[in-house]
């Protein structure tokens, strides 16, 4: 159902102009980010064909259709699960995520997330930046890494850190585990990432078109054998924070994350591998990443503070089992 329709045609002042651009000037009620929202999710057409590039050009006498869908009315229910709360005051919370969980609320998904841990805890104690959908989210990870986020319990606290995160100056250590060892050792990847063209659902590193996203890395330890493939457990530190940033970096690297069955590659079969080893990697059934620490100054007070979080029980045994057996 539709809540509203535009039809806007491309006059010479604008020809060349990219398609975000050309709608924010012409449909002033609605945000750009809004506007490339619609138009990844298939709302927007030139001249009768849907277009996803928020980047497309757009030239005279092109007719743009976009449409308005009508927001779905959704209820956000409290639900008493279990949150490991690594730090809470008046104006933030530190909660260190666990693997298959996810942070808020969306389509087909609307309970047993973190938000609806959070309303149960905090009650009405967080931040309305976010809408109904995201109280208190200032960030996220994905839905099967683990680890360290930052929630805020107020909208004073949500803009402040909302700005030290457009600002990159919180520091934001993950680890991993990749194929093969990197090389060299310890490095940085500076490769722009923007959405696939192969597949709009995943990101991919984009050489002429993208945001600009840096990742620096080192090399924790080599796991090897005869018996074992090489697998490396690396420190990432993030500089920017795109969408699925260090997956997309490391499979660009040519060494993909332990798991990740969207940028990384099929490892089933081993000439030479343990069978315990074998057993436990393919038992590993998401991307072995977990956020590992988080720093940031208190939006309130301006401490600086740091927090780290714990390895997964999965994440700590698969590292044992691999540290074994390459002994």
């Amino acid at each position: 159902m539709l809540k509203k329709k535009y039809n806007k045609v491309v006059t010479s002042e604008f020809d060349g102009n990219r398609l975000d651009k050309f709608l924010q000037y012409k449909i002033k009620e609605i945000s750009r980010t809004k506007l490339q929202d619609l138009i990844h999710e298939g709302y927007i057409k030139k001249n009768n064909v849907v277009i996803y590039e928020t980047s497309k050009k757009v030239n005279l006498g092109d007719l743009l259709e976009v449409k308005i869908p009508t927001p779905k009315e959704t209820h956000i229910k409290p639900n008493k699960i279990p949150l490991d709360i690594l730090y809470e005051d008046n104006d933030i919370v530190l909660i260190n995520k666990s693997p298959n969980v996810v942070v808020h609320p969306g389509a087909g998904n609307y309970e047993n997330t973190i938000v609806n841990g959070l309303l149960f805890h905090c009650k009405n104690n967080l931040s309305k930046v976010g809408g109904k959908l995201r109280p208190g989210i200032v960030h996220r990870i994905d839905k099967d890494t683990s680890g360290v986020i930052v929630v805020a319990k107020n909208d004073y606290s949500h803009a402040n850190l909302a700005k030290q995160f457009s600002d990159h100056s919180i520091k934001r250590t993950y680890e991993a585990l990749v194929w093969g060892s990197l090389k060299p050792s310890k490095g940085k990847i500076n490769a722009n990432i923007g959405r696939s063209i192969k597949n709009r659902q995943l990101m991919s590193v984009r050489k002429d078109k993208g945001k600009i996203a840096i990742t620096n890395y080192k090399t924790l330890k080599i796991f090897t054998n005869t018996n074992l493939p090489k697998i490396s457990l690396i420190e990432c530190e993030l500089e920017t924070g795109r969408t699925h940033q260090i997956r997309v970096h490391m499979n660009f690297k040519g060494n993909p994350i332990i798991g990740d069955k969207s940028y990384g590659k099929s490892q089933k079969k081993f000439k030479k591998i343990d069978i315990g080893v074998e057993k436990k990697i393919n038992n590993f059934k998401r991307q072995a990443l977990h956020a590992k620490s988080l720093g940031f100054v208190h939006p309130r007070t301006g401490k600086i503070l740091f927090f780290k979080a714990p390895k997964p029980k999965d994440f700590d045994e698969l590292v044992k089992t691999l540290t074994k057996a390459s002994i």
